[in-house]
């Protein structure tokens, strides 16, 4: 028997479940980036050497990134309240584990175990909103919501983890995840129950290794790119490897009755829109991201605390585009005209940093704060309205695997963009060394930004213009069916 959509869920249970899947989404969010400030304490205490304190960060990424379409399978078959329960208690479990790690191994398997449950929480959680509301302006609410704390769990996670380490101690870095979690354990009491996919038969063995290789092998070529280059042997076989992987695997699930993703998910041109925006988006973010927490600290000479607290800034918009703009506007407007003019303000914000040079001033008012407000309110404008494209018109029994591949976008997005423009960043760098002759490390830094920057620039207008079209149809649909229901 199929999944079936949360019928009539009552206001009160609503709530709750946007409450319990918020505080998650918080939790999956905000781990990618509150470990990496306190990762230098981590290694002095546990004695990492420089070459393998890598893992703590990789480790977690492989897991989530490979498994996710394989989560997406089991929250269908176990039912997605039942799998996000599961999930959380899982991800509370590793995350204790890593803080009282004794040794370097310890660590990178907590990690990893974080990745493995993070799996499996991230499409639940999306899954069982898509499924609890279904009106389009509770939807939008509910998505703006969801968004606004995605948005801003980077942000706050840099902020977390320099208060943290600075006055608890690393290993809270990865305690706090363990009061959230059971906090949201205890609110699944209270998400109404969905009923668990029954009639998909045998599990996808090939497809779920084939996934799991292929997005393990990029998302590693990805991170390995920001030590060795894109050019090393190393990181052109993982690529390949990853590509061939991920070949075989579209052509598996053309072929078995009972795919791990189903290509219709991804055919639907729509969908296929709010895909590839997303990706592009976490593309450039990532990189603005790793540029601010590098110009602040090593130009300005922030503390970590200090260059967290300016990303604030950002985190606000965000908070203000998604659901003051976005959650009132769902329904109401075209996707279309959320998600490309949010691409174009991103990437305004990015503009205003690319004037940057190292003899600038007034540098928070003039370019820091124009551009965290800008790509804020673009974050927020477009992280709703795809994330209710990617579960949009999709069979019940294909809202796991549908959340998943969303989650998995954003993944992909995440580690191409951090290594992708830490690279542009690092090698227009030493170019200007060996050009200018004599220069100052500040300058040579601020160029290399300024250009990775530009680079970012370009992949949100190039995003702009090809998702416009291909989410369009849908908008064109969905107006002719809105001024069919007001007649």
């Amino acid at each position: 028997m199929d999944t079936r959509v949360i019928e009539s869920a009552p206001g009160t249970r609503r709530r709750w479940t946007l409450a319990a899947v918020s505080a998650a989404q918080l939790l999956v969010v905000l781990d990618g980036t509150i470990v990496n400030i306190a990762l230098p304490s981590a290694q002095s205490a546990l004695g990492m050497s420089d070459g393998s304190r890598q893992w703590v960060i990789t480790a977690y990424a492989l897991a989530f990134g490979g498994l996710l379409l394989i989560g997406g399978r089991v929250s269908g078959a176990l039912g997605h309240r039942r799998a996000f329960a599961i999930g959380l208690t899982g991800f509370a479990v590793a995350s204790a584990l890593g803080g009282a790690a004794g040794n370097p191994e310890t660590l990178f398997a907590a990690r990893a175990l974080q990745g493995v449950f993070a799996a499996v929480l991230a499409p639940a959680g999306l899954s069982l909103l898509s499924t609890t509301f279904t009106e389009p302006g509770e939807r939008g609410r509910a998505f703006g919501v969801f968004a606004a704390v995605g948005a801003a769990g980077s942000a706050l996670g840099l902020i977390a983890g320099g208060l943290l380490t600075e006055y608890a101690g690393w290993r809270w870095c990865l305690y706090i995840n363990v009061p959230v979690a059971l906090l949201a354990v205890l609110g699944t009491a209270l998400v109404p129950a969905d009923r668990p996919v029954r009639d998909e038969g045998r599990l996808d063995v090939a497809g779920a290794l084939l996934s799991a290789g292929g997005f393990a092998a990029v998302v590693y070529a990805f991170n390995e790119a920001e030590p060795y280059g894109w050019g090393s042997a190393k990181v052109l076989t993982l690529l390949a490897a990853g590509v061939l992987l991920l070949a075989a695997f579209a052509v598996v699930e053309f072929r078995v009755p009972h795919p791990l993703l189903p290509m219709p998910v991804l055919l639907h041109r729509a969908r296929a829109g709010a895909l590839l925006s997303i990706t592009l988006m976490f593309v450039a973010m990532f990189g603005f991201y790793l540029f601010m927490s590098y110009y602040t600290q090593t130009v300005l000479g922030y503390s970590p605390v200090q260059a967290g607290l300016v990303l604030i800034i950002n985190a606000l918009a965000a908070l203000l585009g998604s659901t003051l703009i976005a959650g009132r506007l769902h329904g109401r407007v075209p996707p279309a005209a959320l998600i490309v003019p949010g691409l174009v303000a991103a990437a305004a914000g990015v503009l205003v940093l690319t004037g940057l040079t190292a003899r600038s001033t007034d540098v928070l008012p003039l370019y820091l704060t124009p551009a965290l407000i800008l790509t804020g309110l673009g974050l927020g404008c477009v992280l709703p309205p795809t994330a209710g494209l990617a579960t949009a018109d999709v069979p019940p029994r294909d809202i796991g695997a549908a959340s998943a591949a969303y989650n998995a976008s954003q993944q992909l997005g995440a580690a191409l963009g951090t290594a992708l423009l830490n690279t542009v960043a690092a090698s227009a760098t030493a170019s200007y060394v060996a050009g200018a002759g004599r220069t100052s490390p500040a300058e040579a830094s601020v160029h290399g930004y300024t250009t990775a920057l530009t680079v970012a620039f370009g992949i949100l207008v190039a995003a702009a213009c090809v998702a416009g079209p291909l989410i369009a149809t849908r908008a064109a649909r969905e107006n002719k069916e809105n001024r069919e229901n007001r007649r």
